[in-house]
């Protein structure tokens, strides 16, 4: 079965994630939260491309918990009762986390429907969204969540994830690639602080390589040819599109 490139390079502990120095750095709340093990409600609010998902996949590991992956897109409160019936079955005895993401497709209904398992203790819930959530997200969910926002990762953090891409697939494929830093440059800033963006584009330019292939240099010719025009994140009835209007 294929597997993305971005998804073989995960982090799998706390160090490994790639920016968001404000919530994960020595001492801060959220991380003193999750070594501590006594995690909360909270959503995760933040462009694609940022450490969401792979934050909550860490957090289940750290406290033991079996995590249940659901996309508000295609969740119904049917999946939530039925995630809920395991709570007591041996393989679920340290508790159940429920991460749900793009929370904000959730009606209102249904948001007030998971009250229900918030309240008795039956989850813990980490939903994500890349709209604000004080819009989105019902106010009886926020009253009991906390907030933790993401920010779109600066060109020195895109940099180390595509070293590390790029030395996983020589690895992979024992192809020696050569890169120069303004190429390195340039799909970092292409990538719009998006660290699974700028991996896609190194999982394609290596995709293209032959297979016998045993050297590759990956050109500036490459780049321009993966690279997407938006490295700029808008949305018409979103924050970004305030934001653009304001800097105008």
């Amino acid at each position: 079965m294929y597997q993305p490139l971005a998804d073989k390079l995960r982090p799998v502990k706390l160090d490994e994630i790639a920016g968001q120095a404000h919530l994960l750095g020595k001492n801060t709340l959220l991380r003193r939260i999750i070594e501590n093990g006594k995690i909360t409600n909270m959503i995760f609010y933040g462009p694609s491309g940022t450490g969401k998902t792979t934050l909550a996949e860490i957090i289940a590991r750290k406290t033991d918990k079996v995590l249940y992956r659901l996309n508000a897109t295609t969740a119904s409160i049917a999946d939530i009762k039925a995630i809920c019936n395991e709570v007591g079955a041996y393989s679920a005895q340290k508790g159940i986390l429920i991460y749900l993401d793009e929370i904000q497709y959730f009606n209102k209904k249904q948001q007030q429907s998971l009250l229900e398992f918030i309240e008795n203790g039956s989850i813990v819930l980490i939903a994500s969204t890349t709209e604000n959530p004080y819009f989105y997200v019902y106010n009886a969910i926020l009253s009991r969540s906390t907030v933790f926002e993401f920010k779109p990762l600066c060109a020195a953090d895109i940099l180390l994830v595509l070293r590390r891409a790029i030395d996983f697939v020589g690895k992979e494929s024992g192809i020696e690639f050569e890169i120069s830093r303004a190429v390195l440059e340039k799909i970092a800033h292409s990538s719009g602080g998006d660290a699974r963006k700028a991996i896609n584009a190194i999982e394609l330019i290596t995709n293209a390589i032959p297979s016998d292939a045993v050297h590759y240099t990956i050109t500036d010719e490459d780049v321009a040819a993966v690279a997407q025009r938006s490295s700029m994140r808008y949305d018409r009835d979103g924050d970004s599109h305030y934001d653009i209007l304001s800097a105008l």
